[in-house]
């Protein structure tokens, strides 16, 4: 049977980066998928929901499963976001009595591809050098890679994905699953802490003499470019799906 998805593209990324959302669906549209796009999405509650006012963001969450109803998989360009619905949709939901169905459809759009889709190769084309860095919600609600403090073999999906696109040299940073300082409301309540934390962060990615930061999470991209921007590092930033996309 043909899975018939729906793109999900977080409010961020909408408003901030919405190349990263265009990518998104000629990525899923160049691998023959059916892909559609729900007009009038809004916010999935996680920023509400982090700051404290769960029950606010009950409002937003039967929305996103109002929206997403009809579509056999539901997939998005934010690990963070994504994470959110999985994991914490359920307990938001069962106050209002309604099931939650998006959970067991739902995707990081890297996790999909890797996983469900499994290609053998790509069309892009990115002849660059880049250090992928590992967002703590991919990491640690989604296995986008294997945490080291679990002390099994190693793994990386973003990786495993970016050795698909011709003309690429990939790196991993020194501490390749340490959090960049972002994490959402802590860098407004912790500024201090959380540039430090990404200083360090794109030091590491610096020393790989990578080109470009890449990772599936918009947000920890944007707290690192702020740094790179204010000190005016020799680095960049890119979603990995503009990557996986580069050329279509």
């Amino acid at each position: 049977m043909r899975m018939k998805i729906g793109l999900f593209i977080p409010c961020y990324i909408n408003a901030v980066y919405p190349e990263v959302g265009v990518a998104s669906y000629k990525l899923l549209k160049s691998l023959g998928l059916d892909v559609d796009y729900p007009e009038d999405q809004t916010c999935c509650g996680q920023p509400m929901a982090n700051a404290g006012f769960e029950k606010d963001s009950q409002k937003l969450a039967l929305t996103f499963e109002e929206k997403f109803r009809d579509y056999d998989v539901v997939v998005g360009p934010s690990a963070s976001c994504v994470a959110f619905v999985k994991c914490n949709y359920p307990t938001i939901l069962k106050p209002t009595g309604h099931k939650c169905e998006s959970v067991g459809k739902i995707y990081d759009i890297c996790e999909f591809i890797h996983d469900v889709v499994k290609p053998e190769k790509l069309q892009a084309t990115f002849p660059h050098k880049v250090s992928i860095h590992n967002s703590c919600h991919g990491v640690r609600e989604l296995g986008l890679s294997r945490p080291s403090e679990i002390g099994l073999p190693y793994f990386n999906k973003l990786r495993d994905l970016l050795s698909l696109v011709n003309g690429i040299e990939i790196f991993e940073p020194e501490h390749p699953d340490e959090c960049c300082g972002f994490g959402g409301m802590f860098a407004v309540e912790e500024p201090e802490v959380s540039i430090c934390m990404g200083q360090d962060k794109v030091k590491y990615h610096m020393a790989t003499t990578a080109e470009y930061i890449t990772g599936a999470d918009s947000s920890c991209l944007m707290h690192m470019q702020g740094i790179i921007d204010r000190e005016h590092l020799p680095i960049k930033t890119i979603h990995i799906v503009q990557i996986l996309a580069a050329g279509l």
